[in-house]
């Protein structure tokens, strides 16, 4: 009896046994070209709330529970095609799919470096109004982020109304943001995508792996060698944006028997110029990585990257030269020996070199250390004008000469000029007809005119400046991360900056003359200071002959040292995830003056005051788990910045002072969002808030008409200082994606903000034509609150679709919106000085109702673009082939990216006159979106 129930029982276990095996699925995800598995690779089983996901070795498994019968099974991996395959689920035979192949799918890397290289000209452009932070989104898989990347960054459009600056941007754990602004300088590493695959996009204020993070969120971009897809790649790229031509090539060994990795890419990219007539394009890069696996602890990196680039700038234009010259108008080149020269050249060469020591302490605990380095130089040229020579009468020095504004869009030279106040239709006639048949650089005359002074034995009246930036920044930091337990991911670090920076000018081209006197030609005689000393660069070297390559104007070291520790916990539970984190931040400043300016002969020469700011910041966050499928995300924060070098020294070219006032910025900032993820749909809806407080901003620019100013015509050329500024952005975001078909996608974004001013600024001025003196208007403040921060538009929606064939092309096209856009306003203009007369008396005849006319923002027309991509590949043999094309504003709609009021004209009279005549001479400058561009890049891989 006791035999029967013992085999009765065993046959029961085996019973049971076969239908839980039954129901295992289980696989194996593996890269079809390298033969790699894929980890974290997403498994789903179609209308079901099942998934998995792979782990380092590629596996993944459904233990049990999965419904009987057909099921589909679709498999999805970063950088590669999704693939959908039947399954049969049951009593009888588990499911085991190994290997199951997945291929790469390129067409999102190779958009993503079209992308970065069209974009990076505009991004480290500091005439742009709008500072794009496209850049920040080409890892993410956002929908909506990558409809802001991909194709809003034409518009300059800014997610959240935030700024570059905003984010963080790291390379093998080291922080890229430049601490003069703060914002990433692009062309450091452009033109070596190849080499920065593998990246790690985290959105907005979410906890990050390796840093405390920022607003606009962090790009962590892993550059080690070891991390490379093993395989070689040659692409050719042709556009009509930036450059026109690209070559990059690019070996990755892939991590060797004997420990060894070494990855290597070189890339040219060149052009005449781009869209933008006289944009020369000229930049070479090279990037090499070294590691080295000492054991199975130990991993030691060395990263190099050489990227100088060389390129021409455009100008912002008014409406009247726009409408004679066309959007492609560049006033800053003109033809010498028959070729484009651009007057306005950006270069910049600063080699980065890394080494990076990866740790793995034990199971849980690694330790990254890293240490990097950052030399070189950035200069920008502009022509010069002010030469002039020196003449001594009885012992009195006085200088001769100057010269005209070569700028053949200067103001005097267009129609404009002549139609104010007498309208002089026939002058006004001549000056178009000469604009639109010679408004370029006329370089033969700049040559002509220094030959002739030089022949008298004079010096040059015009030269190229170029204004240099030589830094050299060291950078270390190393990361704790520590799995605390299954649930618990504390990730710390600290990390130390210092930075010398030589900033300066020297003479780049005499332009055929002999030298250059380095005096100020305009500087004015005030109640303490002579001309003659006024008009001194440097006092310990006055009346000095300058030659090219040599230093004058100015010359000034900025020191900086800056450290920064954080702390950040992440915890997972069934229903919750959340986390927390802080940091605090030490940033000092100082200015280390080289010449004695005459206009500041006590408070230039030598080191200033060293200004020091203690920051901290905390945020947290949690994201609740509706279902498998829904989701709701919550971050939030209180924040401190430090004001940047700019914003610190209002006039650092001729002083040691720093900025009145001068405060760090308080930022507190959240964000809710609802996520619904399913094989057929993916969503996400985000409502955010963002309070800015206490920021600063200092802008230059040549003003007539200010009350009090101690200068006999109201005129000057100031630096304007706005402290205590307040802002706030509020707004949604939403992006959708719906799977129509296995080869059918349906995609939209929207977002819908407001930027504004939430106060009245504090604003003064400074000029060295009245040294030492912050001049202020009334209660010394500008009636900005409610004004629109300007930068790109506030509103912009997409609607569009892709096809992805299972033969492996593609092709897509979207419809994109914008709208609300506006002007950047002139703060001056709203201070009390608008409405006050050179003698500080009300202006008599100020009529309210028009000033509010005169002084109501300018809003931009919404416009529509229509773009269009595509790509296909081929796989011959173990090699990849293929192309992506693709074509902007395929309609070639003409549009506005940002504009400037002129701060020129500051008080009521003077705008209202401007505004009253056929054409305004000092109307608003604009920057113009691009017409139709395209980008084709052909690759092979192998």
């Amino acid at each position: 009896m006791n035999k029967q129930i013992s085999k009765l029982i065993l046959l029961i276990l085996l019973v049971c046994g076969s239908i839980a095996s039954a129901q295992v699925v289980k696989g194996r995800v593996i890269d079809e070209s390298t033969e790699e598995p894929i980890k974290g690779a997403l498994i789903e089983i179609l209308g079901t709330e099942f998934t998995a996901t792979t782990d380092a070795e590629g596996f993944f498994n459904f233990a049990s529970g999965i419904p009987q019968g057909d099921q589909k099974m679709q498999v999805s991996a970063a950088d590669h095609y999704n693939r959908t395959l039947p399954i049969v689920v049951n009593e009888l035979t588990p499911v085991n799919i190994d290997p199951l192949y997945l291929r790469v799918d390129f067409s999102d890397q190779e958009q993503t470096a079209g992308v970065i290289s069209l974009t990076e000209n505009d991004l480290s452009d500091d005439q742009n109004a709008a500072n794009n932070v496209s850049g920040l989104l080409q890892s993410s898989r956002d929908i909506f982020l990558r409809a802001a990347a991909f194709d809003f960054s034409a518009t300059f459009f800014r997610p959240r109304g935030l700024n570059s600056e905003d984010g963080r941007v790291l390379i093998n754990g080291l922080t890229m943001n430049k601490i003069f602004s703060g914002r990433p300088q692009w062309s450091n590493w452009g033109g070596l995508n190849d080499l920065q695959r593998n990246q790690n996009f985290t959105m907005g204020l979410s906890a990050a792996d390796n840093t405390f993070g920022g607003l606009g969120g962090v790009q962590s971009i892993d550059m080690r060698a070891s991390q490379q897809r093993e395989g070689s790649r040659i692409s050719y790229a042709a556009g009509n944006r930036s450059y026109t031509g690209r070559f990059m090539a690019t070996y990755n060994s892939g991590l060797k028997s004997n420990g060894w990795a070494y990855s290597i890419s070189a890339s040219r990219r060149a052009g005449e110029e781009g869209f933008i007539d006289g944009t020369v394009y000229d930049a070479n890069s090279i990037g090499l990585s070294v590691e080295k696996k000492i054991n199975d602890n130990h991993f030691l990196n060395f990263t190099g990257m050489y990227t100088p680039n060389r390129r021409g700038r455009q100008s912002p234009m008014t409406e009247e030269v726009k409408n004679l010259r066309g959007i492609t108008y560049n006033p800053n080149w003109g033809y010498i020996d028959g070729e484009k020269r651009n007057s306005r050249i950006r270069e910049i060469e600063e080699p980065i070199l890394m080494l990076n020591h990866n740790w793995q302490i034990n199971e849980k605990v690694k330790l990254n250390t890293n240490v990097g380095y950052q030399f070189g130089r950035i200069g920008n040229t502009r022509i010069d004008n002010g030469g002039t020579r020196l003449v001594t009468l009885d012992g009195q020095d006085s200088y001769i000469g100057g010269a005209r504004n070569p700028n053949p869009d200067y103001y005097q030279n267009l129609p404009s000029y002549f139609l104010r106040n007498g309208l002089d239709y026939s002058n006004a006639y001549l000056a178009q007809q000469e604009f639109v048949s010679n408004g370029q650089l006329d370089w033969d005359a700049l040559y002509r005119a220094n030959a002739s002074f030089t022949q008298q034995g004079g010096t040059s009246v015009y030269a190229i400046q170029e204004d240099r930036i030589d830094d050299d920044l060291l950078m270390v930091n190393s990361i704790l991360t520590a799995d605390i337990t299954d649930n618990i991911l504390f990730t710390g670090g600290v990390s130390y900056r210092n930075l010398k920076s030589e900033n300066y000018a020297r003479i780049d081209d005499l332009l055929g003359g002999g030298g250059y006197l380095d005096v100020d030609f305009f500087a004015q005689e005030t109640s303490n200071i002579t001309q003659d000393q006024a008009a001194q660069s440097d006092l310990n070297n006055p009346n000095r002959i300058a030659g090219e390559g040599d230093r004058y104007k100015y010359n000034y070291d900025i020191l900086v040292d800056e450290i920064d520790a954080f702390a950040q916990a992440q915890f997972k539970t069934k229903k919750v995830d959340f986390y927390i984190a802080g940091n605090i931040t030490q940033t000092s400043y100082q200015r280390d003056g080289k010449f004695r300016n005459g206009n500041f002969a006590d408070n230039s020469f030598g080191k200033g005051e060293q200004l020091d700011f203690t920051n901290f910041g905390i945020k947290g966050g949690a994201t609740y788990k509706l279902s498998g499928k829904s989701f709701i995300d919550f971050n939030g924060a209180y924040l401190t910045d430090a004001p940047t070098i700019r914003s610190a020294f209002p006039n650092a070219r001729q002083n040691n002072n720093t900025t009145t006032g001068l405060e760090s910025q308080t930022v507190y900032s959240t964000d809710i969002s609802y996520i619904y993820r399913s094989p057929i749909v993916k969503a996400r809806l985000t409502g955010y808030f963002t309070q800015f407080k206490d920021g600063t901003d200092v802008g230059f620019y040549f003003v007539e008409g200010l009350s009090g100013a101690p200068t006999q015509d109201g005129n000057a050329f100031v630096q304007e200082v706005m402290t205590n500024i307040d802002r706030r952005n509020i707004g949604g975001e939403l992006g959708l994606e719906v799977q129509v078909t296995p080869t059918i996608a349906l995609k939209a974004a929207a977002a819908f903000g407001t930027n504004t001013y939430s106060n009245n600024p504090n604003i003064y001025l400074n000029s060295d034509d009245f040294p030492n003196v912050d001049l202020t208007f009334g209660d010394g403040t500008t009636n900005l609150k409610d004004y629109h921060i300007a930068g790109g538009p506030e509103q912009a929606y997409q609607v569009g679709f892709e096809y992805r064939d299972p033969d492996y092309w593609w092709v897509g096209a979207t419809a994109n919106f914008f709208s609300n856009s506006y002007v950047d306003v002139a703060p001056l203009r709203r201070s009390e000085n608008f409405v006050t007369d050179l003698d500080g008396l009300p202006v008599s005849n100020y009529d309210e109702e028009i000033a509010r006319d005169l002084l109501k923002q300018e809003k931009f027309n919404p416009y529509e673009l229509l773009n269009v991509v595509g790509g296909k590949s081929w796989k011959i043999g173990d090699k990849f082939v293929g192309f992506f094309a693709t074509i902007n504003n395929v309609l070639g709609k003409e549009y506005r990216t940002g504009g400037f009021e002129q701060g020129r004209l500051a008080n009521y009279q003077d705008v209202l006159d401007d505004s009253n005549n056929p054409i305004e001479v000092f109307a608003p400058r604009y920057f113009y979106g691009n017409g139709r561009t395209y980008y084709l890049n052909v690759y092979l891989r192998f």
